[in-house]
């Protein structure tokens, strides 16, 4: 007697297992069978079934052999993806720029295209680069690559439930429906995914970059303001509405100058593009390229000794209430890290405790400038390594 239910959740444990193997493909650019036969405790049949679907697919290709690390054992059959089957656009609205990307499974970027910003633009201009900037990125995608989904990050407080931006201050933002804008401009059905861009940084960071087999990272974002995206157990942390890692905005002089979300002496009044500009008397015209300007310096600056000092001891704050393994440091703050690494460093071991404070690095980000662009094409890949065969289906 066949129990009811039996085929639709086997049907449904298949589709979760394709997706699982797809998901290893996808991150790691090429594996073996047997590596997905231990990592998933499937049987080696279970496997190929598994990869003879996504091969129908066109998502993965089988490749030759592949001997074990330690050469001991018989070489397995390889497996690699094929990045021009799927794609997504990944989509960086930054406070001076917009990019986009169109970026194949694997997260190759294929192509990609930037229009600089005018100083707070009008989120419908801002929707209407887009659409313009998405049509040049597809003009030439291959006619066998489908479209999967698109990932757009912006910097600021972002609803997730229905894609409004509530606050995004370095943009002159208040409760804009900006995944609705972008969307019905675009039209094209596929998911939209909108996020926080150090969110994104964080997610890109941990699935490919400086976190990789890292299950607690914190990606701290400088683009003209600072925002934090956290990893914790190998998650990221959303709270309760979404809006977890302000931390530009934690309170750190209450006495200090005013910041533009309304409170005195957050973080960012000390260590954000504004601040940093101050301190080695640039105009303020180049505090939204202020990583362009950092990178230029040749070496160690005593104008930013201080701007070090207020990094290390809110990193201090981070450290002991997260217990993060790895701290990236992203967008301008990695162009400062280079220049005063030392300065942070001291700063921060003042004010950290002993035990969180021996296990956390302090790093740059491995994906460089990319990592925002990238975590926004992740997100927007995740809909196709949840389901692959619904989703090209559909």
């Amino acid at each position: 007697m066949t129990r009811r239910g039996t085929g639709t959740n086997q049907e449904a444990v298949r589709r979760h297992n394709l997706g699982t193997v797809l998901r290893s493909v996808h991150r790691t650019g090429r594996t073996t069978r047997a590596s997905l036969t231990t990592q998933m405790a499937l049987n080696r049949s279970t496997i190929g079934g598994l990869a003879a679907t996504l091969e129908e697919l066109g998502l993965v290709r089988s490749s030759g052999p592949v001997t074990s690390r330690s050469g001991a054992g018989r070489p397995s059959a390889g497996l690699e993806v094929v990045s021009r089957r799927a794609y997504v656009l990944a989509i960086d609205v930054g406070v001076d720029r917009v990019v986009v990307g169109r970026v194949g499974l694997g997260c190759d970027v294929e192509v990609r295209t930037r229009v600089n910003l005018p100083p707070e633009p009008a989120p419908a201009h801002v929707a209407e680069t887009i659409v313009d900037l998405v049509a040049t990125v597809r003009a030439d995608a291959p006619p066998e690559s489908s479209l999967v989904g698109i990932g757009i990050s912006v910097p600021g407080v972002v609803r997730q439930s229905d894609g409004v931006v509530l606050f995004a201050p370095n943009l002159g933002w208040h409760e804009v429906p900006f995944e609705q804008l972008v969307r019905e401009r675009l039209d094209l059905d596929v998911a939209h995914v909108l996020a926080n861009d150090a969110d994104l940084g964080a997610l890109a960071e941990h699935v490919r970059g400086a976190g990789v087999d890292v299950d607690h990272l914190v990606y701290v974002s400088g683009d003209v303001g600072v925002g934090a995206g956290v990893i914790t157990a190998g998650r990221p942390l959303g709270g309760a509405g979404g809006f977890a890692g302000e931390m530009g905005h934690m309170s750190y002089d209450p006495n200090g100058r005013h910041c533009h979300c309304g409170n005195r002496g957050c973080w960012e009044t000390e260590i954000g593009a504004v601040a940093i500009a101050r301190a080695i008397g640039a105009p303020a015209d180049v505090v939204p390229t202020l990583d362009v300007v950092l990178d230029a310096f040749d070496g160690p600056s005593e104008s930013l000794h201080e701007i070090a000092r207020h990094v290390g001891h809110g990193l201090a704050n981070v450290v002991n209430l997260l217990n993060p393994e790895v701290v990236v440091l992203g967008g301008y703050l990695a162009s400062l890290h280079r220049l005063v690494e030392p300065q942070i460093l001291t700063a921060m071991r003042r004010g950290v405790m002993a035990a969180p404070g021996a296990q956390v690095r302090l790093t740059r980000p491995a994906l460089g400038r990319d990592s925002v662009l990238l975590g926004a094409a992740e997100a927007a890949f995740e809909a196709l390594l949840a389901d692959p065969a619904g989703v090209l289906a559909g």
